[in-house]
Parts: C-alpha cells; structure tokens; sequence
C-alpha cells in the first residue's frame, strides 16, 4: 500500500469532502465489490452512545462499484495522517486494502486503504426499513453536527462528483422531503 511516494487513502463518506489532513493530490475514484450503506452507527460524532447517528460503511456486493475520493498522502506524512484517521474513524471502523480505479471496469491505478465498518463491531446496525433511517436520521445529532447534514453533505458531494448511488439518493430525497433546504443551513 505504501510506496516511495506515500500512501493512497480511499474516502466514500465523509472523507470526500471533510478529509482534515494534508494530501498532495486528490481524485476520483472507485473500489470494485463494496455497496456503501448507512448501516454504521455513529455514537461519536454524528450522534451520541445513547442515541448514535447513521452513518455509512461498505458492505460487500457482487459486480457494485462504490464511488469515492482516493487522497495520495506524502510518506513524510503517512504516520501523522493514520494516526489521526485511526482517531477519527474509531468507531467501529478498521483499515482494509482495496484496488483503486479510475471508472468502474477500469483497471487499478493503487492500491489504497480503507476504513470500513464490517459487521460485528460494537456499533453495527445493520440494514433498516427506509422509514426508521429517516427517523434515527432526523433525531440524531453530535459532536460533528447533524446526522442530517451528513447525509445531504454526502448526497450533494455524490451529485457533485457525478456518481450514482441508489441508497444514499433514496434516503437524502425522503430526508428532503420532511426538511427541504434546511440539512445544509
């Protein structure tokens, strides 16, 4: 994963438009095999031990190509940058190597990491009917804000980068349709 020039860094939440950490170069970019889904609880920064937020993780489905920003770290800054994203991706998250692609069916340009949430981890939810996302959704604030703004920082980010994803659309539309312009006030 490491090479002369430093590390790659694959972010798919929100990592694409908070990265909080130096990066020489950033680019789109896609890992092959993942389904991003709002299937992680968040009890540190979009919600709270008692009342966590939704937050995404990928989830492994056959023939998916999940969308993403791929941050190229200087070696120089390599440890300082894991250290903090160790930190700020503690809960429930560990690092994971993936292939990373220019466009889906395209070949690897790196080979980066990942944090992902798999299941089993102390803050996993798992799947949810539409209607509860909106709700734990719309309840769930933090240390980093609104569960809410989240989710329409990743939609807006998504539409920005011209990537389609189903679930997050699905959930920022029924999300808009009880608040509409207010998650990114």
């Amino acid at each position: 994963m490491a090479t002369e020039e430093g590390i790659w860094i694959f972010g798919y939440g929100s990592l694409i438009w908070r990265p909080s950490f130096p990066f020489v170069t950033r680019r789109e970019a896609y890992i092959e095999g993942w389904a991003r889904r709002f299937w992680q609880g968040s009890p540190d920064h979009r919600g709270t031990p008692d009342a966590p937020g939704r937050v995404v993780t990928l989830v492994p489905e056959g023939g998916a190509f999940c969308a993403g920003a791929a941050y190229l770290i200087a070696a120089a800054d390599q440890d300082a940058v894991m250290a903090h994203l160790d930190e700020r991706e503690q809960g429930g998250y560990e690092r994971h190597a993936v292939a990373l692609l220019p466009a889906p069916h395209a070949p690897p340009f790196a080979e980066g990491v990942v944090y992902m949430a798999v299941e089993g981890n102390a803050h996993y939810l798992g799947p949810a009917s539409l209607e509860a996302l909106v709700v734990q959704v719309r309840a769930s604030h933090g240390p980093s804000g609104a569960n809410l703004e989240y989710v329409a920082r990743l939609a807006l980010a998504l539409r920005e980068m011209g990537a389609v994803d189903g679930h997050v659309a699905e959930l920022d539309a029924a999300l808009a349709a009880c608040v509409p312009s207010a998650a990114l006030a």
